[in-house]
C-alpha cells in the first residue's frame, strides 16, 4: 500500500489531493428501520482479512504521512447506510459481495427474517457502516 502512495504521489500535480475512503470494519449492525422506529436483528461478522486491511491502510497513510509525501488536512468518521426491501435481498448482497471481507451470521440471518415476518409495510432493511474519510495534501 506505501508502494501505492508513492506512485500516487509521483502522478498527483503539485499541493494535489488526496481522499482516503473507505468502510471501516466494525460489527455493523444489521436493522429493520421504519422513520424513527430501529429494531437491530442482529451484527455482521468482521473476518480477520479485513481487520488486517484497516490496519494495512492505517499504517501506510502513516507511512506516507511520516516520509513526508503529504500532509493530512482532516480526518473524518461518518456513517452511510445501504438499504433493502427484504432478508433474501440483504442476506444475498453480504453473501456474494462482501464475503471477503464480512459474513452475516446464521443467527443474524434468522433472526433478521423472523424480524421481518411481523415488520408490516414500509419498513426497511439497513446495514450502518462506519466510514473513514482521510484528506490529505501533497507536500513537495
Amino acid at each position: 500500500m506505501v508502494h501505492a502512495l508513492e506512485e500516487i504521489r509521483r502522478v498527483l500535480i503539485q499541493d494535489g489531493i488526496l481522499l482516503d475512503l473507505h468502510p471501516v470494519a466494525e460489527r455493523w449492525p444489521i436493522e429493520i428501520v421504519r422513520g424513527n422506529d430501529t429494531l437491530v436483528t442482529g451484527r455482521i461478522t468482521d473476518l480477520p482479512s479485513a481487520l488486517d486491511d484497516d490496519r494495512a491502510a492505517d499504517v501506510a497513510i502513516e507511512e506516507a504521512i511520516r516520509r513526508g509525501w503529504f500532509i493530512r488536512k482532516k480526518k473524518v468518521f461518518f456513517e452511510y447506510n445501504e438499504y433493502w426491501d427484504n432478508p433474501d435481498e440483504l442476506i444475498e448482497h453480504v453473501t456474494e459481495q462482501w464475503s471477503s471481507f464480512s459474513q452475516l451470521g446464521d443467527d443474524v440471518q434468522k433472526a433478521t427474517r423472523n424480524a421481518w415476518k411481523t415488520a408490516s409495510d414500509n419498513w426497511r432493511l439497513r446495514i450502518k457502516f462506519k466510514m473513514l474519510l482521510n484528506h490529505m495534501q501533497k507536500l513537495l
